[in-house]
């Protein structure tokens, strides 16, 4: 048998057939297409490269002039908790009252 193990138990006592295979521990069943697909988990860094998660509060670290408005979020101001997201914004958070949308490298995590 091949080393395989089971993707929601890690388990490696796994029952082959022809067409699938199956955890004896917890009988999750997954095909082969999706045994050799790899999940890929996105990391996403701050300016310092600490890395950021959902519920982080961030600083921006410099002045950003908000497109389409006069505004500016100074160096500094803090955002209530984020949550990352795909696409070429990965921070989606509140700064100031508004919904913004930040790319990691103009921000540093705060510590409490």
């Amino acid at each position: 048998m091949a080393d395989l193990t089971c993707p929601l138990c890690e388990m490696s006592e796994i029952l082959d057939t022809d067409l699938h295979h199956e955890c004896l521990t917890c009988g999750h069943e997954w095909d082969d297409a999706a045994a050799d697909e790899v999940a890929t988990v996105r990391v996403v860094k701050d300016a310092y490269g600490n890395v950021l998660a959902d519920g982080d509060v961030v600083a921006m670290i410099k002045d950003l002039k908000l497109g389409g408005t006069s505004q500016v979020l100074k160096t500094g101001t803090k955002s209530r908790p984020i949550r990352l997201v795909d696409g070429d914004h990965e921070i989606s958070c509140k700064m100031e009252g508004m919904a913004i949308a930040l790319k990691a490298m103009y921000v540093k995590k705060v510590t409490a």
